[in-house]
C-alpha cells in the first residue's frame, strides 16, 4: 500500500514489506485485497498518489500492476510516456526465491499486465549484467533525449 495512513493504521513496517521476506508474505494477501478495494473506489488513486506535488522531467514509475495504471498515465501524459517491462524467466526466479503462491501470484495484482499491453521496451534480467547493461543503454539514450 502506498498510502501511509493505512500502514500506520495496521501497525506495518514498511521497509518489510518491500523485501521478499515472511513478514511481506503474511501481509501480502490483505494488501491486494487492501489495493482492489482502492481501486474499485478510485481507479487512478495509485496513479495520482504517486504523482501527488511533483514535477519532474522524466519519470521512472516502477510497478504498475494493472491496464487502468498505463491508461491513467497515457491519458495524464500522453505520447511522453515509455513502457518498459522486466521479466526474467521461471527458473531464474525460482534462483531469487520467488516460489509461486496459488491465489496471489496469479491474481491482476501480479499479471494484471501480462496480455493486453505493447510495451515500449522489454527488458530481460535474468542475472547477466553485460546482457542487462546492453539493453538498459538504448533505453536511457532514449530517455536522455527527451530531457
Amino acid at each position: 500500500p502506498t498510502d501511509p495512513l493505512s500502514l500506520q493504521e495496521h501497525d506495518l513496517d514498511f521497509q518489510r514489506l518491500l523485501d521478499a521476506s515472511a513478514y511481506k508474505e503474511s501481509y501480502r494477501q490483505d494488501m491486494i485485497r487492501w489495493g482492489e478495494e482502492k481501486r474499485r473506489t478510485d481507479p487512478g488513486f495509485f496513479c495520482r498518489t504517486a504523482v501527488e506535488g511533483a514535477s519532474q522531467p522524466v519519470w521512472v514509475v516502477s510497478d504498475t500492476r494493472r491496464l487502468s495504471d498505463v491508461e491513467w498515465f497515457r491519458d495524464v501524459y500522453g505520447d511522453t510516456v515509455q513502457t518498459v517491462r522486466v521479466v526474467a524467466t521461471e527458473e531464474t526466479r525460482r534462483r531469487r526465491n520467488w516460489v509461486f503462491v496459488s491465489g496471489v501470484d496469479d491474481a491482476e495484482s501480479e499479471c494484471g499486465l501480462d496480455q493486453g499491453v505493447a510495451f515500449d521496451w522489454v527488458i530481460t534480467n535474468n542475472g547477466d549484467e553485460r546482457s542487462l547493461d546492453e539493453q538498459l543503454e538504448p533505453l536511457l539514450q532514449s530517455l536522455r533525449g527527451r530531457l
